[in-house]
């Protein structure tokens, strides 16, 4: 068995401009594919989740309600 990497950081919510996951930049199909991929897949994946562009205001999501 592998030690299965994942870039899940627990701040889950999808971006409805990108179709992204503003934590981990992943689609609603890949995150739920995830662990039926191959090590290669994952690895890919991984690969090009910087290259990935969420809208401006998916930051603001994640720091809403921080300060109150």
């Amino acid at each position: 068995m592998s030690n299965m990497q994942t870039p899940c950081i627990s701040v889950c919510a999808i971006d409805p401009a990108s179709g992204l996951c503003i934590g981990c930049r992943r689609t609603l199909a890949e995150i739920g594919g995830w662990s039926a991929f191959s090590d290669k897949q994952r690895g890919q994946l991984m690969d090009s989740l910087p290259l990935r562009t969420i809208g401006p205001k998916a930051g603001a999501a994640l720091t809403a309600g921080r300060d109150a």
